[in-house]
């Protein structure tokens, strides 16, 4: 079988922690190019993995004429690379969030539809081990029906974690648009829709910028939702977490609670009203610190391949994308907004 020929669109760390080498160990995968405006990222990913370096991906989607590509670009470039790539017949994974507003959203999963090609978000958070057995637990039903909840992933900020550092386009509202709430935020009104296999109805949010110099991205936010089920719980994102970050979810059921992220060991813990307790050592959810295999492009590369719907659809991306939406005009109107 021909192997898939992917171009890589942007080589910040994204690409180098987690999509160049997740790429580059898939038998099935051949990485042909990649873009990036600083053509030298560009070039040490082409000399290490073969393939042509590109500083413009228009060029490159023309010459290389790409199977798949990759877009890890600034969030204000998600929506217009994806539909050109799309254009050109190339299955797309984007990273997250998709886009930066819902009609951007609608119309990548459009041009995907009309290229027939696929569309993937890279929300990472429903494939960590913890996440997947979290998941398989809730479904067995022990715990019950889910009543309320808390969801929240901080860290000390992308300037830890960005290849520029203090000077990332994380930044810069022009490109980022948003600024926890589209990094950390959206993992998590992903992981909950998810995790619960349910919409969110209502939100309310508070969303700021508390203590990150020079940006007007927001760099904190705490957030109400309302499921369609009628469970309740509190999301939360920070850039402000610079001690003990935190990647964690916790459940209170019918019968008992569920802890996932709390313990460094027991990744999964289940404490039911009887006094029984479950502890499940499934594998660690990625810090910066340590990056776990995503997962996600091993399931991009099999949806290619079996012409099935991502794990990750574009549908599923827009409505992730929806809950923080409606979080930031929760925040300008003051009012709780609905999910439509």
């Amino acid at each position: 079988m021909p192997k898939i020929r992917v171009a890589v669109i942007g080589c910040g760390s994204i690409s180098k922690y987690r999509h160049i080498p997740e790429y580059a160990a898939n038998e099935n995968v051949e990485l042909v190019a990649f873009v990036d405006p600083v053509i030298e990222r560009a070039e040490k990913y082409a000399e290490l993995h073969g393939g042509k370096a590109y500083a413009d991906f228009k060029k490159m989607l023309a010459e290389v004429k790409p199977d798949a590509v990759s877009v890890c670009t600034p969030n204000a470039l998600h929506a217009s690379m994806s539909i050109a790539a799309a254009n050109a017949g190339a299955h797309v994974l984007v990273e997250k969030p998709m886009a930066v507003s819902d009609e951007e959203a609608e119309a990548m999963i459009e041009a995907a539809k009309k290229n027939g090609v696929h569309l993937m978000v890279g929300h990472n958070q429903r494939f960590m081990p913890p996440h997947v057995k979290a998941k398989q637990v809730l479904q067995s039903g022990i715990l019950g029906k889910v009543l309320t909840f808390r969801t929240s992933f901080g860290h000390p900020g992308p300037e830890g974690w960005s290849i520029d550092g203090a000077n990332s386009w994380f930044f810069r509202k022009p490109e980022a648009i948003m600024g926890a709430m589209g990094d950390l935020g959206v993992h998590k009104s992903d992981l909950i829709r998810w995790m619960l296999d349910d919409e969110v109805s209502e939100v309310a949010g508070f969303v700021g910028t508390l203590d990150k110099k020079g940006t007007e991205v927001d760099d904190n936010s705490s957030c109400l939702l309302r499921m369609k089920s009628g469970a309740i719980g509190t999301l939360v994102a920070s850039w402000t977490y610079y001690k003990g970050e935190d990647n964690s979810t916790i459940l209170w059921c019918e019968n008992g609670v569920m802890k996932i992220g709390t313990h460094p060991d027991d990744q999964v813990i289940v404490e039911l009203r009887n006094g029984t307790v479950e502890k499940h050592k499934v594998g660690a959810i990625s810090t910066n610190d340590n990056q776990e295999t995503s997962g996600v492009i091993d399931a991009f590369v099999k949806s290619i391949l079996t012409d099935t719907t991502p794990a990750v659809s574009g549908e599923d991306g827009r409505a992730s994308l929806k809950v923080i939406l409606c979080a930031f005009e929760s925040q300008a109107t003051g009012k709780f907004i609905s999910v439509t």
